[in-house]
C-alpha cells in the first residue's frame, strides 16, 4: 500500500512518502542506540548493591551463593518467600530469578556483571522497539530511530536500568515486544478488505503466546501483551474493513460467503479532501454498501461525521448473515488467546494460595482511606502525576511512599485540574484512533495507546491495591507508548511548520535528547552506593518519611548513631505511626525506660513485629523478668520464624532458667 499525504507549510504542499527512510543504514541505526545506551547507563558498572538489590538478591535463600538450584524457586515469591505465605509480596517472577542464578553462578556475587547484564537487555529493548516501531507503527526508519533514541535516553529509566532488580522490568519489555511482534507475524499481512486475515502461521501466534507467558513469569505486567494484541487486532481489522466498505469498492462479481476471494486487481488512485490514495481492489466481504453521506472539509476536529457513520454502520453490520463468517478469522485467536489469558490466571491465583498480597498504610496510603472519593481522586491524580514524570522526569526520587504525594480529599483541589486535562487528552487521542477507520493512515497513535495503557493498568490500583504509591520503574514498559505519541506528534507538527519553523522544531528536539541523557547520566551517579541514593532520597523529597528512614538504617550500620537518631526522629514526625522506625529508634537509645517506650509503642501499632518483640523481650530479660521476656521471644520466632537472633536468645534464656531450678535440686 502506497499512501502519500497533502501538508500546508511554507507555501506549498509535501508529499512525505510513508515507507521514507533516514539515509541511515540499519547497522548504523543500531550501533548508535547502542552506543548511546551504553553511555547513558556505562556509569551504574561501578555500582553496589542497593536498596530493593539487598532483598531480592544478597539475601534471598533461592538466590545467594551456595544455595542449590531447586524448585522452591518456582514455589517463592521474588524475595524467596513462599508465595502461600500472608507475609509474601505475591510477586511471582521466577524466571528473572533464575536470570540472578545464573549471573552468580557464572560470576559470583560480583555486581558488575549483574549491571553489565541489565544494561545489554536494554540496549536489546532499545534495538527491538526501533524493529516494531519501523515495521508495525510508523514504517519509516527515520521515525523508529528518534522512538528509539529517546527511549534509550529517558531518565524515567533509570531505576529500572540502573537498579538491579529492575531487570524484571526490562526483560519483560523486552519479551513484551518479541510476544507482540510475533502475533503480527502470525496475521496474514497481504488482506486488505477482503475479509478479516486468516492465521497465516500458527506457529509464530503459538511463539506469540509462550513469550507472553515467560514476559508474565519475569513480572506480572507482561500479561498485558495478550490485551494489547487482541486490541491491536481488533482495531486493524476494522480499518481493513472501511476500506473495503466504503462505498467506492465493490466488487465486479457476486460472490458467495466463505468463497475464495477473486485475485487482486491493480490499484488506482482516488481523491479524498486533497489526499491521494492507492490501494489494490480484493473484492468486497459482504456486498456493496449504500454510499455514505458526502464527507465535509476536514474541521480539525480528529473525528469527522464520516467516521462516526461508518461506526454506527458496522455495528448494525451485526445483523447481517455474513457478519460472523468475516469475523471467523479473529473470533478464533480471540477465543484461543482469552481462554489460554484466563487459565494462566487461575494459575497465578492458585500458586498465591488464592489470597492477595498485604500491604500497610505507608506504602499506598489513598488505598487506606475510608473515603471513597479520596481513593478516586488520589488514584486518578497519580495517573496525570505518572504521565508528567514521563513528559518531564525533573523530579526523580527511588521512594514516593509516605508523604511525598498528600491525599486528594476535595475536588476544590488543584490537582484535579491535571486530572481533568488529562482525561479530555487521552479522550482525544481515543477519538482520533476511531477516526482512523475512514482514513487510509497507519495506526501510531493506536499503538501508542496501547503501549501507554495497557502495562500500565496493573500498577493502577485499578483491579486491586498495589505496594507503593509512584513506581518509576513500573513507568518502563508504558513509556515506549509515550516515545511513540511523542514523535508522532512531532512528527505531524514538523509537517505543518515551514523551512525556519521544522529547522526550530528539529533542533529543540535534539536539545531535549541531550538533556535527557545528562540527567540520566546523573541519575546513575545517584544509583551508585546506598549511601549516595538514600541521602538524594532525602534531599529530593524531605517530606517523605520512608527516605528518612532508609537514610537513618545506613547510618545506623555506619556506626553514626547521632544523625541516625535525628532522621528516625524525622521520619516520626512526618509519619508518627511508623513502627519499625520507632523500633529502630529504641535499639539507639541509652535510657532503657525510653527504650521500653518505644518498642511499647511500635507493638501497639504492629503487635506481629518481630524486631520490636525481640528487643522487648531482651530489656526485659535484662530486667530479670524473665517470664514476659520468654513470651515476648517465642512470638518473635512465631511472627518472624527465620528470625536467628530470637532463637538463640531463647535457648540462652531457658538454658539460665533450666540451670536456677536445677541449682537448688542438686543441693538438696
Amino acid at each position: 500500500m502506497v499512501v502519500t499525504t497533502s501538508a500546508r507549510g511554507g507555501g506549498g504542499d509535501r508529499t512525505p512518502s510513508r515507507r521514507r527512510g533516514c539515509g541511515l543504514a540499519p547497522a548504523g541505526a543500531a550501533a548508535l542506540l547502542a552506543g548511546a545506551s551504553c553511555l547513558c547507563y556505562g556509569r551504574s558498572l561501578q555500582g553496589e548493591f542497593v536498596h530493593d538489590d539487598v532483598w531480592a538478591i544478597v539475601n534471598n535463600p533461592d538466590v545467594r551463593p551456595g544455595a542449590p538450584l531447586r524448585w522452591g524457586i518456582f514455589t517463592n515469591d521474588f524475595w524467596g518467600k513462599g508465595m502461600a505465605e500472608n507475609t509474601s509480596h505475591k510477586s511471582y517472577r521466577p524466571l528473572c530469578v533464575l536470570t540472578f542464578k545464573l549471573n552468580i553462578f557464572l560470576t559470583g556475587m560480583n555486581p558488575f556483571y549483574f549491571h553489565a547484564v541489565n544494561i545489554i537487555l536494554h540496549c536489546l529493548v532499545t534495538l527491538v522497539l526501533m524493529y516494531t516501531c519501523d515495521k508495525t507503527v510508523f514504517k519509516n526508519r527515520g521515525l523508529a530511530f528518534v522512538t528509539a533514541l529517546l527511549f534509550a535516553v529517558h531518565p524515567i529509566h533509570t531505576e529500572a536500568v540502573a537498579g538491579i532488580v529492575g531487570r524484571a522490568d526490562v526483560l519483560a519489555c523486552l519479551l513484551f515486544l518479541l510476544a507482540f511482534l510475533s502475533y503480527n507475524r502470525s496475521l496474514d499481512q497481504g488482506c486488505v478488505g477482503g475479509s478479516f486475515p486468516s492465521t497465516v502461521s500458527p506457529f509464530f501466534l503459538l511463539l506469540s503466546l509462550f513469550l507472553g507467558t515467560c514476559a508474565m513469569l519475569v513480572k506480572e505486567t507482561g500479561i498485558t501483551v495478550f490485551g494489547v494484541c487482541l486490541v491491536y487486532d481488533l482495531f486493524s481489522l476494522s480499518n481493513k474493513q472501511d476500506k473495503s466498505s466504503n462505498g467506492a469498492l465493490c466488487p465486479r462479481s457476486p460472490q458467495q460467503p466463505g468463497s475464495p476471494q477473486p485475485s487482486s486487481l491493480p490499484g488506482h488512485p482516488h481523491r479524498e479532501n486533497g489526499k491521494q490514495q492507492r490501494f489494490p481492489h480484493k473484492g468486497a466481504w459482504g456486498g456493496c454498501h449504500s454510499p455514505l453521506p458526502p464527507e465535509p472539509k476536514s474541521s480539525g476536529f480528529p473525528v469527522s461525521p464520516r467516521a462516526v457513520w461508518s461506526m454506527m454502520r458496522y455495528l448494525r453490520a451485526s445483523s447481517n448473515r455474513n457478519f460472523l463468517l468475516t469475523m471467523r478469522p479473529f473470533l478464533k485467536r480471540a477465543i484461543l488467546v482469552l481462554s489460554y489469558v484466563l487459565v494462566i490466571l487461575y494459575f497465578r491465583l492458585w500458586i498465591m494460595g488464592g489470597s492477595m498480597p498485604l500491604f500497610s498504610e505507608q506504602d499506598n496510603p489513598a488505598s487506606f482511606s475510608p473515603y471513597i472519593l479520596t481513593r478516586f481522586l488520589t488514584y486518578s491524580y497519580l495517573l496525570a502525576f505518572n504521565v508528567w514524570l514521563l513528559l518531564a522526569p525533573v523530579t526523580l526520587c527511588y521512594d514516593w511512599q509516605v508523604g511525598s504525594i498528600p491525599l486528594v480529599e476535595t475536588i476544590w483541589d488543584m490537582r484535579n485540574l491535571a486530572t481533568i486535562f488529562l482525561a479530555v487528552v487521552m479522550a482525544l487521542l481515543s477519538l482520533h484512533c476511531l477516526a482512523a477507520f475512514k482514513r487510509l493512515e497507519h495506526k501510531e497513535v493506536l499503538v501508542g495507546l496501547l503501549f501507554l495503557v495497557f502495562p500500565f493498568i496493573p500498577a493502577s490500583n485499578l483491579f486491586f491495591r498495589v505496594g507503593f504509591v509512584v513506581a518509576e520503574r513500573v513507568l518502563y514498559m508504558p513509556s515506549m507508548g509515550y516515545c511513540i505519541l511523542f514523535v508522532h506528534g512531532l512528527s505531524k507538527l514538523c509537517t505543518w511548520l515551514n523551512r525556519c519553523g521544522a529547522t526550530t522544531l528539529i533542533v529543540s528536539t535534539v536539545l531535549l535528547l541531550l538533556l535527557f541523557s545528562w540527567k540520566t547520566v546523573k541519575q546513575n551517579e545517584i544509583w551508585l552506593s546506598r549511601e549516595s541514593l538514600f541521602r538524594s532520597g532525602v534531599q529530593t523529597l524531605p517530606h517523605n518519611a520512608k527516605v528518612h528512614y532508609n537514610y537513618a538504617n545506613f547510618l545506623k550500620d555506619q556506626g553514626r548513631n547521632k544523625e541516625a537518631i535525628y532522621h528516625y526522629r524525622t521520619a516520626l514526625k512526618l509519619y508518627p505511626r511508623h513502627a519499625s522506625a520507632l523500633n529502630n529508634l529504641g535499639t539507639l537509645t541509652r535510657d532503657t525506660a525510653e527504650a521500653k517506650m518505644y518498642y511499647q509503642r511500635a507493638l501497639q501499632l504492629h503487635p506481629q513485629h518481630n524486631r520490636a518483640l525481640f528487643n522487648l523481650g531482651n530489656l526485659l530479660k535484662s530486667q530479670e523478668k524473665k517470664e514476659e521476656a520468654i513470651t515476648l521471644l517465642k512470638d518473635s520466632i512465631k511472627y518472624g520464624p527465620e528470625f536467628a537472633d530470637a532463637y538463640s536468645s531463647l535457648a540462652s534464656l531457658l538454658a539460665e532458667q533450666a540451670h536456677f531450678i536445677s541449682t537448688p535440686l542438686k543441693m538438696l
